[in-house]
C-alpha cells in the first residue's frame, strides 16, 4: 500500500506539472508578442542630432549685470595668450554646439589660445582654466547650454562652412569636450562663449550677437560705365537668393543699371563672370556662379540687349578679392564682374 500511495503521489504531481505547462503555453497572441518583444533603444537621436536644435533663447533668464567692454573677461592670473594677439573681428560667424548641433551664430568675435605665462612647463592646469571662466560667466548671469563632445558626423556636416577651423583660438572639437554658455541680454546682444582645453593649453571663443550691416552699395549706370572705360571691368555685388540663381528685387535693380549702360553704347560688348565665396564645395560653387552669370545675361537679353553682345561664365570660389575667413570678406567675394570685350 505504501508503494501504491507513493506511485499515485508521483502521478498526481506529474499531472499537475503537465496542466501547468499547457496553461502557460496557451497565452493569447498578444501575450506571446509581449513576452517576445525587445525594447530597441532609439540610437538615432544620440548619434545623429537633429539639424533643428530645440534650444530656445527665450527660455534663458535675462541678465542685467554690467559686462563692461567687449570681450568682457580678462585672462585668469598666471595665464597668457599663446598667439601674439587674439583674433578679433567686428563681424563673423562661429558655430556653437547647441543640443549637440553645430549652430551658426553671427556677430562680433574674439578668440584666442591660452596657456601659462612664459609657457612654463608643468604649471598649466585645465581645471583652473575651466573653473575660472565658469565662475566668472555664471556670476554675470551666464547659463550653460552644452557640455560634452561633438559627434564626428556633426563636425563633418559643417566643415566646409566653418572655414576658420585651424586658425588661432579654434576649438579642437575632434578631441576635446567643449563647454558652451550664453548670457542673454535685454538689448538682443546675447553673448555666446565656448571653451575647451587639454594638457597643454586652452581655447576660448566669445561672440556678441549682432546683425550684419550691409556696406556694399549698388553701382549706378554712370559708375559702371566709368569703371569699364577706365579699368576695362566693373565689379558688382548683385544679390541673389541664398544658394540660388534667382535675383532678389535689388538684384533686378542692379541688372537694370547694366542695361542702361549697354543701351547708351550700342558697340559695347560684355563678358559676365560670376564668383562666389568659398562656402560649400568648389564644384557646387562653380555651377552656382555659372547659373548666376547666365541669369544676368538672360535678364539683359529680355530687356532688349542683343545676345551676340554678351557672354557669361562662372569661376566659383577662384580669384577671391577679399578674405574668405570673415563674413565681410565673403560678401565681397560674392560678385559679378563685367569685363569689356
Amino acid at each position: 500500500m505504501k508503494r501504491l500511495s507513493s506511485s499515485l503521489s508521483v502521478l498526481i504531481a506529474l499531472s499537475a506539472f503537465t496542466v501547468s505547462c499547457n496553461n502557460s503555453n496557451q497565452k493569447t497572441d498578444t501575450e506571446q508578442e509581449d513576452s517576445l518583444r525587445v525594447e530597441v533603444p532609439n540610437t538615432e537621436s544620440s548619434t545623429t542630432p537633429s539639424t533643428s536644435p530645440s534650444f530656445d533663447i527665450n527660455t534663458i533668464a535675462l541678465s542685467d549685470k554690467e559686462l563692461g567692454e567687449f570681450p568682457f573677461f580678462s585672462l585668469p592670473e598666471g595665464l597668457a595668450l599663446l598667439n601674439k594677439k587674439p583674433i578679433e573681428r567686428k563681424f563673423d560667424r562661429i558655430f556653437f554646439p547647441i543640443d549637440g548641433v553645430m549652430t551658426p551664430i553671427e556677430g562680433r568675435v574674439w578668440k584666442a589660445d591660452i596657456s601659462t605665462e612664459g609657457r612654463k612647463h608643468g604649471e598649466w592646469s585645465l581645471p583652473y582654466f575651466e573653473k575660472s571662466y565658469t565662475e566668472a560667466i555664471v556670476a554675470v548671469g551666464g547659463v550653460k547650454i552644452f557640455d560634452g563632445k561633438v559627434s564626428k558626423d556633426e563636425i563633418d556636416r559643417i566643415k566646409d562652412e566653418a572655414t576658420y577651423f585651424g586658425e588661432g583660438g579654434s576649438i579642437d572639437y575632434w578631441n576635446s569636450p567643449v563647454k558652451v554658455y550664453v548670457i542673454r541680454r535685454a538689448d538682443g546682444g546675447d553673448v555666446y562663449i565656448q571653451f575647451s582645453g587639454n594638457t597643454a593649453g586652452g581655447r576660448l571663443q566669445i561672440l556678441q550677437q549682432e546683425a550684419f550691416k550691409q556696406t556694399i552699395t549698388m553701382l549706378k549706370s554712370d559708375e559702371i560705365a566709368t569703371q569699364l572705360n577706365e579699368k576695362g571691368k566693373a565689379v558688382l555685388h548683385i544679390n541673389f537668393d541664398t544658394d540660388k540663381a534667382t535675383l532678389k528685387p535689388d538684384g533686378v535693380d542692379a541688372v537694370n543699371e547694366i542695361t542702361k549702360v549697354l543701351k547708351a553704347d550700342n558697340t559695347l560688348k560684355l563678358e559676365i563672370n560670376g564668383y562666389t565665396d568659398n562656402s560649400g564645395t568648389a564644384d557646387h560653387n562653380k555651377k552656382l556662379s555659372e547659373a548666376r552669370a547666365a541669369t544676368v545675361k538672360s535678364e539683359l537679353i529680355t530687356a532688349g540687349i542683343s545676345a551676340d553682345r554678351l557672354s557669361s561664365g562662372g569661376y566659383g570660389q577662384d580669384n577671391p578679392i577679399a578674405d574668405n575667413t570673415t563674413e565681410e570678406g565673403k560678401a565681397q567675394n560674392r560678385r559679378v564682374e563685367l569685363v569689356k570685350k
